[in-house]
């Protein structure tokens, strides 16, 4: 467990709003051969981040479905508007349902989601 102040009010994750520690190609770590030169595997080059949370809410039970609405709600807390609005999004690509109840939960009227354009 870290005791140093962990950075403070720096935000610590990628992506974030504020853009920091994005793409940082000097400190990648370099290419190592493999069968040529091989590197990290960019997760960005994916396109659907989306199909296997999808898949897991549709799996729960409405029970556990408004668990999850529920706990995201409370763990989200004093967040910033926009960082449930983009929450409340990521949740309506893997499942409009999904997004539908954590704005729901949340408070944020589900019409100015993602799922009205």
């Amino acid at each position: 467990m870290r005791t140093d102040g962990n950075l403070g009010g720096t935000l610590t994750f990628n992506p974030n709003s504020a853009g920091l520690w994005d793409n940082q190609p000097d400190f990648a770590e370099l290419p190592m051969p493999v069968d040529g030169d091989g590197a990290h595997y960019d997760h960005r080059l994916v396109d659907d981040h989306w199909e296997q949370p999808g898949n897991l809410f549709r799996k729960m039970t409405p029970a556990q479905q408004q668990a999850l609405f529920e706990n995201t709600a409370r763990a989200m807390g004093d967040a910033r508007p926009h960082i449930k609005q983009r929450h409340v999004d990521n949740c309506t690509r893997a499942d409009p349902a999904y997004g539908a109840g954590v704005a729901k939960a949340l408070g944020i009227d589900f019409t100015q989601t993602i799922a009205a354009e």
